[in-house]
């Protein structure tokens, strides 16, 4: 049996980690995708287990070699999906998730009609600033473009096949779960 495809998107500072993080614990059958991606690597991300840190020209030679499922520019940095890892995956039976931006989600969907989507939304724009400013780890300029990206990115909620509201971690997990056990 082959396994499924699940995209999840939603702004950043949403709680994507912390959810998927807990739902992840509960099942073996299910497995995180590891993007690539050209922004610096935050304090206690490691490469190869958060993201596989690339250079930009790395990223864009991935791009020409055909190498990616999807990719997307956010706030000046490119992430994409692997597409070996995801594909030799979901041969063998095993679901994966895509924790991706909006325009990456659309492009599994287009080339990957049966790929589930769930966008992961704030209970409001208010809670995402203070989650954001909450880090520490952005300028005062990310944070704008940030929350700027989110309104944009929330707007496309209604395309996505389900929409998870993280106002709380265990609720939202466990409404996440249901989906992937579908």
């Amino acid at each position: 049996m082959k396994g499924k495809l699940f995209a999840i998107s939603g702004p950043s500072g949403v709680g994507k980690n912390s959810v998927l993080s807990r739902v992840m614990q509960l099942r073996d059958r299910v497995q995180y995708s590891i993007s690539a991606t050209s922004r610096p690597m935050r304090p206690g991300e490691i490469d190869g287990k958060s993201y596989y840190f690339v250079t930009r020209a790395q990223f864009e030679q991935m791009i020409a070699a055909g190498e990616l499922l999807e990719h997307a520019e956010y706030v000046g940095n490119c992430y994409g999906t692997p597409k070996s890892q995801v594909c030799t995956r979901l041969e063998s039976g095993v679901s994966v998730i895509l924790d991706i931006e909006v325009q990456g989600a659309a492009q599994v969907k287009q080339k990957l009609p049966e790929a589930i989507t769930v966008f992961l939304a704030p209970p409001g724009l208010d809670a995402l600033e203070r989650r954001l400013r909450g880090r520490g780890t952005e300028s005062e300029e990310t944070i704008r473009a940030r929350l700027d990206t989110a309104r944009r990115e929330m707007a496309l909620a209604p395309s996505y096949d389900y929409t998870v509201i993280n106002d709380d971690p265990d609720r939202a997990s466990r409404e996440l779960g249901a989906i992937l056990d579908k």
